[in-house]
């Protein structure tokens, strides 16, 4: 029988995802194979009937350069018990599948290689590949290399967060933008960054003091009140979600939101609105400082995950999909296909990024010291500081509170 190879697609969607696939796709059948894409992430492996298509040339070249993920995605993850009784064993032996490929993050990684262990328990000897991917751009890849998505993510929110600052230089207004972002602020800072907005809040800033509701507040007024003593009366407010995740219990409580959780124990940040409870904190501290500035919200989101790819990821995505060729090709498996700065194709483990301790991967946040952040921080960004605290008495009873410095503890 052919031999065969499996594509399936983990967590939530990011631009690139068909290119992997469509890449990979192309690949694989010049070189003689079956590639089967697998529908509804891992549930089609604990399935007595799995959902999936048999990929061709004419369907991957359909679909490579377009958003989204063809093949339908799953946060779905396999229980103890689904190993013992729903793993479908027939669809890797009746396939001949020789290479199990995912994407997604590091949850998608681990699980695949839980696969591949009970595979070759039960006499199946099976190579698995794992493609990383996050807009959210938290995985430590050496050498900074950027997670798939990340950049076309980024491109998007930027033109999005730029016709909202267009918006309030119009009206004279502000604006309250969260951007997604589960454990870093990658995403938010470089969209900040390029639409220049006068205040980015990201979870990074905060480490040397815990994050509070009332801080960001204060971020937000510090920014608004500095530009009024410069005259200008508009602008708009960048807050990572990421801040959200690390609020403490008490912090949450304050904000009047519950959340739900997904099936890896994270908060579903995406079903609440972040940025209405912003815009309603910061206005409501206006009001009692007798400032009469409005905010509306906006959330970037969902927007920026089924975009259409980039030039940038277009390229990445195509050489990640060639470089899973390569490796199977080494025989590598249980590892993360990696491009390095200078174009190699390496494989990563997913053990030299984990905690030894917990088995977690740390993500990687924005890194504070490089001069890349600082020079957004000390030249684009708007704040209160020492020398403003003369002016500043004329909008606040107390500027040395609204000391963006002196809030962060820096």
């Amino acid at each position: 029988m052919k031999q065969s190879i499996v594509i399936l697609t983990g967590g939530g969607p990011a631009p690139g995802m068909n290119t992997v696939v469509g890449s990979i796709t192309k690949t694989f059948i010049s070189k003689g194979y079956r590639v089967l894409g697998l529908h509804g992430g891992y549930k089609g492996i604990f399935s007595k009937n799995p959902d999936y298509t048999e990929l061709d040339f004419l369907l991957a070249d359909s679909i490579f350069n377009r958003g989204g993920s063809y093949l339908i995605m799953s946060r779905y993850k396999p229980s103890t018990k689904d190993f013992e009784d729903n793993f479908n064993l027939n669809f890797f032996v009746e396939n001949n599948i020789k290479l199990l490929v995912t994407i997604g993050g590091d949850d998608t990684a681990s699980t695949a290689n839980r696969v591949a262990k009970f595979l070759q328990e039960h006499n199946h000897k099976i190579s698995n590949i794992h493609v990383p991917k996050t807009i959210d751009n938290d995985l430590p890849l050496p050498l900074q290399r950027p997670t798939f998505g990340y950049e076309s993510a980024k491109s998007e929110g930027a033109r999005l967060a730029t016709t909202v600052y267009e918006d309030a230089r119009t009206s004279n207004n502000w604006f309250v933008v969260c951007a997604m972002g589960r454990s870093a602020g990658h995403l938010a800072f470089g969209i900040g960054a390029a639409a220049h907005y006068p205040m980015i809040v990201i979870p990074e800033m905060f480490n040397k003091t815990p994050i509070t509701l009332d801080k960001i507040i204060k971020l937000a007024v510090s920014s608004i009140v500095k530009r009024l003593i410069l005259g200008i009366k508009y602008g708009s407010v960048m807050i990572s979600e990421g801040v959200f995740h690390e609020l403490s219990s008490d912090e949450l409580k304050k904000s009047g939101v519950t959340f739900s959780y997904d099936d890896h124990g994270h908060p579903e940040l995406g079903k609440v609105s972040k940025a209405h409870i912003f815009s309603e904190m910061v206005e409501k501290r206006l009001r009692e400082l007798g400032l009469d500035t409005k905010t509306r919200p906006v959330e970037l989101g969902y927007e920026l995950r089924c975009q259409y790819p980039s030039a940038y990821d277009l390229v990445y995505c195509t050489e990640l999909g060639i470089g899973v060729n390569q490796l199977f090709n080494e025989g590598k498996t249980g590892c993360m296909v990696y491009i390095d700065h200078l174009g190699k194709v390496k494989p990563l483990y997913l053990k030299d990024i984990q905690d030894p301790v917990t088995g977690k991967i740390p993500p990687r946040g924005v890194s504070l010291e490089s001069d890349r952040v600082q020079a957004i921080i000390n030249n684009i960004m708007h704040y209160i500081t020492e020398n403003d605290y003369e002016a500043a008495k004329a909008f606040l009873p107390a500027p040395e509170e609204y000391d963006f410095k002196k809030i962060l503890n820096w």
